[in-house]
Parts: structure tokens; C-alpha cells; sequence
């Protein structure tokens, strides 16, 4: 699932590339009788309502709040979209294409998609134009905004998890999706007490788990939790309490250190994440932990071995030398 290094940079780069476009018009091809009657745009009776209220509307300008993208349209409308597991947004040309009624052979990606959807028709859209916009990853179109420079805002969510809705925007802190957020690590009030602050919440609770408590801090998960827990040295399995406030020091430290690092190389792109050029992020070349299973410690001095547990229904990946 993209984090908050990879949210930044989608929103980042599409802050510059669509704001003051308008929308023209707005396509999807979700589809799913379980979201009837919900406010998300699987729902078909809420898409109709969605793409009344967003075309026509001006792009104000796209920002982030945790692991949300948040396109800021006129007349207080925001349209938020929670990329979830596979999603990622896209800008570029794209058109019509032939859709097969059944899966290629091929790719792991192939497989995967006809496994979770069977015969739909993913592939109502392409990129008409050569390069990264032609990346597999990137060609699983659920949604498609047609933008007034001719150009499009698309989102390929190979296993259709993400959520896309619209929220007034004067009351948006206020919705359900964002209010239960925690703070975000990376604003310049993000001291070093309110994180202590926050983590002593949850005094009982397995260090890996808690940073990725979103109702804590928002945006973390399970790359940057690894990689944070690596380099203050901290067992994933560590309870909060028996955490000495010079090590939770460290672990601040290394929290805003690792999310910066991977904003610096625009996400991390071990799965699906492209960023909105089709893209992929480079953070993956500079893991410590993350699936690094079975591989020597790369801290200097340390014997150890990279080792993989569950712990809380996700994988985490330590030391099982320096990190106590």
C-alpha cells in the first residue's frame, strides 16, 4: 500500500500538472454490488452523483492528508481518493481500447486480475502515448478523468480496493475518512514530544504495530516502520512501555529520516506504485529490513541476519542481532 513518501510524491507531482484544468468529463468502471448504497464511487447510484457534481469543476489544487490524496476542486468540493493496496494515479493521453473478455496469459499481474475479477473489461482504457504510461503495472484503468488541456487523470487499481469520493471541503477535517488521523510527521510542530506523546497511547502495544497506528501518526506503514525500526535498532515486537525515551529518540529521528529518504527518491516501487509520470520510485534500492529476508545485516559491525515475523496480521522484517 502506498505511504506517505509515495502519497507526497503523487500529490506533488499532480499539483503541478493538473491545477487550474478543468474537468470534462469522468469515466469508471467499477462495478460492485457490495458497495451499494455506500458513499464511494463502486457504488453506480453514488458515480452518477460523483461525476455531476466534479465535471465542470476547476482544479484548485491537489495536497495529502496521511495516505489520502485530496484534488481540491472549486465550489468546495474535494474529490478524496485512498489508493489503498494497488492504486496509483497517472497523468497523461489516453483512449479507447479493444477490451479482451478474457485474461492474457503472461504476467503475474494477468493472473492476479482475472483471479480477483475474472472476465471484466480492465482494459476499457490505454495510454496513447509511448513510454512509462505503458509500464503493466499501469494498465489496470478503473477511473478516468478527462481533463480540459485533452489530457487525462487515470487510476490503475489492479485489485479495485482503492476508495474515490467527494467531500465539501470547508468540512473535510471533519469527515470520517480524515478525522481520526493523527499528526503528520513531517510538519515542522511534529516535535520530538508529541510523537512520544502519541506512541505512550498505546503503552501496551508492539512498537511495529503502534507506528502504524494511523488515529497516531498518519502515514506510516509497514516499509517505513521497518526501516525506521532498523535504524534506531528496536525490535518490532518491543512493547512501548520498555521503550527508554533515549532509544525513542532515536526511532523519531529515524522515522523522519527514512519518510524524507523516500519522498527524496520518490517512493518506493517493491510493488505496483508508479508514480504519475508511470514511473517508478527508487526507495527500494535503499532498504535496510524491508523483504530483505535471510540477507547479512547491512549495519556496520552487526553479524546479524535480516528475519521475517507477522506481527499483527503484517510482515515485519529485523535484525535479529542489533535490533532488542
Amino acid at each position: 500500500m502506498p505511504e506517505l513518501p509515495e502519497v507526497h510524491t503523487t500529490a506533488t507531482i499532480l499539483d503541478k500538472l493538473i491545477k487550474g484544468l478543468v474537468i470534462r468529463d469522468v469515466w469508471s468502471g467499477y462495478n460492485s454490488v457490495f458497495h451499494n448504497g455506500k458513499s464511494n464511487i463502486k457504488n453506480l447510484k453514488y458515480f452518477g452523483e460523483f461525476k455531476k457534481v466534479v465535471t465542470g469543476k476547476k482544479i484548485k489544487d491537489v495536497t495529502r492528508r496521511g495516505k489520502n490524496v485530496l484534488v481540491n476542486l472549486s465550489g468546495n468540493i474535494t474529490v478524496l481518493i485512498h489508493m489503498k493496496m494497488t492504486g496509483h494515479l497517472l497523468y497523461g493521453k489516453y483512449g479507447r481500447a479493444n477490451a479482451p473478455s478474457s485474461p492474457r496469459r503472461g504476467s503475474r499481474a494477468d493472473r492476479l486480475d482475472f483471479r480477483f475479477h475474472g472476465n471484466d473489461r480492465r482494459e476499457e482504457w490505454e495510454a496513447i502515448e509511448d513510454g512509462p504510461l505503458k509500464d503493466p503495472f499501469n494498465r489496470f484503468i478503473r477511473l478516468v478523468f478527462t481533463l480540459s488541456n485533452g489530457k487525462h487523470l487515470a487510476f490503475s487499481d489492479m485489485r479495485k480496493f482503492a476508495k474515490v469520493c467527494y467531500l465539501p471541503t470547508d468540512t473535510l477535517s471533519l469527515s470520517t475518512d480524515l478525522a481520526h488521523l493523527g499528526p503528520e510527521p513531517l510538519e515542522k510542530n511534529f516535535q520530538f514530544t508529541v510523537f512520544n506523546f502519541q506512541l505512550k497511547k498505546r503503552l501496551n502495544g508492539k512498537i511495529k504495530q503502534v507506528l502504524m497506528d494511523q488515529s497516531l501518526i498518519a502515514g506510516i506503514g509497514n516499509i517505513y516502520s521497518d526501516e525506521a525500526l532498523w535504524i534506531a535498532g528496536i525490535h518490532p515486537l518491543r512493547p512501548v512501555r520498555n521503550i527508554k525515551e533515549i532509544e525513542m529518540k532515536k526511532l523519531f529521528v529515524a522515522a523522519k529520516t527514512v519518510l524524507k529518504k523516500g519522498i527524496d527518491f520518490q517512493g518506493d516501487s517493491m510493488s505496483d506504485y508508479r508514480n504519475p509520470y508511470g514511473e517508478p520510485g527508487k526507495f527500494q534500492t535503499k532498504h535496510h529490513a524491508y523483504r530483505k529476508t535471510g540477507k547479512h545485516c547491512e549495519k556496520k559491525g552487526c553479524m546479524g541476519t535480516i528475519r521475517r515475523m507477522i506481527v499483527g496480521g503484517r510482515s515485519a522484517h529485523f535484525c535479529d542481532t542489533h535490533q532488542k
